[in-house]
This record gives structure tokens, sequence and C-alpha cells, in this order.
């Protein structure tokens, strides 16, 4: 299994993903500050030329979501997806998605000044829409299923903490506590840990 990562992206939600299930890979960082051969290859893999990408046997898969929900139920017996067939499996796939199919979307324009001239026709509605998804589907107690950590938590939580990290949200107590959390889980530490070279 080969991860492709770089320290200074979204690659750091897989890679923390990965340390909580304790999965042996190969960590590929990719440098996009040159044209390197390295840089083209990965290129042919995900045209998107983005991070993280991982490849298990002939299998390429992309996107944060994808990626930890993939991990997760390859190693199900982790415990860090819901039972297959099991009702919380409802809830774990919307914390999957909502992530970067309304939340990201949405926060990313706000941050760059971008306002969608229609909010209906926008998949993710508008900042007061997604600004109330985010405190209704953040728990106030434990994890986003619960007792029990999962990838829900991985992708929800991190998307939050990077957004409340490079203050392009201003965190709601609840938020601020279930990111504080998080933070404490010794994994996301050592994924979060400052790198003493970056390859950004």
């Amino acid at each position: 299994m080969k991860h492709y990562y770089n320290p200074m992206s979204r690659a750091l939600s897989t890679d923390w993903m990965l340390k909580e299930l304790g999965v042996k890979h190969e960590q590929i960082i990719i440098d996009f500050r040159t044209d390197n051969k390295e840089l083209r290859d990965f290129h042919k893999i995900n045209p998107m030329g983005k991070v993280p990408t991982l490849i298990d046997g002939d299998r390429v898969i992309t996107e944060v979501a994808a990626i930890c929900a993939y991990l997760a139920d390859k190693f199900l017996k982790k415990g860090l997806a819901p039972e297959l067939g099991s009702n919380e499996r409802a809830d774990y796939y919307r914390y999957l998605f909502v992530a970067g199919n309304t939340i990201e979307p949405a926060l990313t324009l706000d941050a760059s000044g971008i306002k969608y001239p229609n909010p209906m026709a926008a998949g993710w509605g508008d900042m007061p829409r997604v600004l109330s998804t985010i405190e209704l589907m953040t728990p106030t107690s434990n994890w986003a299923l619960g007792e029990k950590f999962t990838a829900a938590d991985v992708v929800f939580g991190g998307l939050l903490d990077s957004f409340v990290t490079f203050n392009l949200i201003k965190a709601s107590p609840k938020v601020e506590s279930y990111i504080a959390r998080i933070r404490q889980r010794p994994c996301y530490q050592e994924a979060h840990a400052v790198p003493t070279e970056t390859n950004a």
C-alpha cells in the first residue's frame, strides 16, 4: 500500500487515519515546489495532481473521505467504521460526505471572498446554512457517532480542525470542545507534529 502525501495538505487526515489503524504502508512525499520526474509520474496516477492518493494493489483511491472510508472498511475489525448494514451507517456516511461535498466548498469560497449568487442552485447553499449544519452535527460529547471514535471524526472533525487552525471560521464552544478532544488523540498528535523539513 502506497500513500502519496505532503505534510502541508489534506493528506494529513489520511496519514492520521493510517496511524489510527496501525496499517503498514509506504509513505511517498510529493514535493510540489519543483517540476521533477516523481511529480510527473504522480500526475499519471492522479491527473488532478492532488494528495492524498492511496494505491492498494492495482486500485487508486483519491479524496480524503473515500480513502478513509476504504481503509475503515478494509480493516473493519479495527473498529473505525460501524458494522456493514448497521443503522449507524446512515449517520456515518452523512459525516463522511458532508465534509467535502458541502462544508469545504462553502468555507473555501467564503474564505476567498467569493459569494455564490444563488444559494438555491449550489449544493452547499450558503454560509448560514453550512454553519448551522456544522453546529447541529458537532457532537456535544464523545464522538460523531457516540462513544466510539470512527473515520467520521477523522474526516468531519479533521476538516473543522483545519479551518479553525487557519482562522477560516470562528468555532462555537461546542466545536472548540470537539476539536480539543480530537487533538488529544495520540495518532492525531503524531500525524500533526511539525516536520523538521516541510516539502510543501
